[in-house]
């Protein structure tokens, strides 16, 4: 049973792919009861391979977006599937989907319906663009809304490519806004007793998250641009970017060019103002650190530069940021037991409570995994559950014997 801050609450998470999986997964780390609820052939995220990771039966993307989940499986094509999410509707708190427009509302689950169930339901509809409007159609994916919100404008070189972000950033963004719409309802919810729609779009997600940028560009007038050299961000003076060493790479921010230039033994640094050469002349400040920068490796430099206080880090790969003493101090990856998959790792919470600690209760679940345990619960009796499975309105799962023979495990 679960202690968390949002245990007693039930949420529906009918979405697929990144945003809406994540979101639902977080309010189950913090407790939630959440129910994916999914066609009886599974997730299609299930099957699909993450960078060649296909797992044994299941994902590691999936695994990564799941946990402290329940599975039902059903088919909600059909007038008994339906009814019977309806039936789950009446006891949930939050319903959470990123139905293309329209697919909703066809199948029966769309806000007007579900409220008239449950007056008190939050209902999340996450999108690509909006409900309304001439973009509306089109498929919300990661890269395309990174490109349409402006994000990418001020990352490259001139006369090159932007570059993306190397994460889905439009999706983390959309599901962290979707997750902080629901406590938010939760919170109007409890002081007033009314549900209400809440809806998030991943464009309007990342074009908030660029407050700042893009206050300068609107409020203060000031172009986006981007640079020839070594440059992070359009809007920082130089030093700010990504530099390569002799052996590896490093990273540097707001450096006093003062004190940058004795480490580096580059006199000509210091004759700069940094308020304002740093804007203007920002290339060849950039040009002047990376030079000197690749004559040694980044241990040596990391070591120089901290003694004299300037704000430096290294470049981790994956491999690193697992092993990296800050990182396993604040135990920022959790590990759990699969029934198939074995032991996985996966990032783990990014908040702590000292009364209320998010955990890792379920491992991401096998395709209708709980159907029987959430029928159960629902008030299904044994005879209606296995004329439901028989005529494939549901898929239950079987309990077998994990290898050591000693575990019993639902399997579908």
């Amino acid at each position: 049973m679960s202690t968390g801050i949002l245990a007693g609450y039930r949420v529906l998470d009918l979405s697929v792919a990144m945003a809406g999986p994540l979101a639902a997964m977080r309010l189950g780390d913090l407790g939630a009861d959440v129910v994916k609820v999914e066609p009886t052939a599974g997730e299609w995220q299930r099957h699909t391979a993450a960078g060649g990771a296909t797992g044994s039966e299941v994902n590691a993307s999936f695994l990564s977006l799941n946990r402290n989940k329940r599975s039902l499986a059903v088919n909600l094509k059909s007038g008994e599937g339906r009814e019977l999410l309806y039936e789950l509707v009446r006891t949930a708190d939050v319903f959470l989907q990123n139905y293309r427009p329209g697919v909703a509302a066809r199948l029966g689950v769309d806000y007007e319906t579900l409220r008239e169930l449950r007056p008190e339901l939050v209902y999340v509809s996450v999108s690509g663009y909006g409900e309304t409007g001439p973009y509306a159609e089109w498929p919300g994916q990661d890269l395309l809304v990174q490109a349409m919100s402006g994000a990418l404008f001020s990352a490259g070189r001139p006369g090159e490519p932007p570059v993306a972000a190397p994460f889905f950033l439009a999706d983390a963004v959309t599901a962290y806004s979707a997750f902080e719409g629901v406590l938010a309802a939760l919170l109007h919810r409890e002081r007033t007793g009314e549900g209400q729609l809440v809806q998030v779009n991943m464009l309007d997600a990342v074009i908030a998250m660029q407050m700042q940028e893009l206050s300068v560009h609107t409020v203060g007038g000031v172009p986006q641009t981007r640079s020839a050299e070594v440059h992070a961000h359009s809007y920082i003076r130089a030093p700010y970017g990504i530099f390569a060493t002799a052996d590896g790479y490093l990273s540097l921010a707001f450096a006093d060019l003062s004190v940058l230039a004795e480490v580096l033994e580059a006199p000509g640094l210091a004759a700069l103002d940094a308020e304002r050469d740093g804007f203007v002349r920002r290339d060849e400040i950039s040009a002047v650190v990376s030079a000197e920068l690749r004559r040694e490796d980044t241990r040596y430099w990391l070591m120089k530069l901290r003694e004299r206080g300037i704000w430096c880090g290294p470049v981790y790969d994956y491999a690193d940021v697992q092993t990296d003493p800050q990182v396993l101090h604040n135990g920022s990856f959790v590990t759990y037991e699969h029934p198939t998959e074995g032991t996985v790792t996966t990032p783990g919470f990014p908040y702590k409570f000292d009364r209320t600690p998010p955990d890792v209760r379920r491992s991401a679940p096998l395709t209708g995994q709980h159907t029987d345990e959430l029928l159960t619960e629902l008030g299904v009796s044994g005879e209606r559950r296995d004329e439901l499975v028989r005529r494939g309105v549901v898929r239950a799962g079987e309990v077998r014997l994990d290898p050591a023979g000693d575990e019993v495990v639902v399997s579908p």
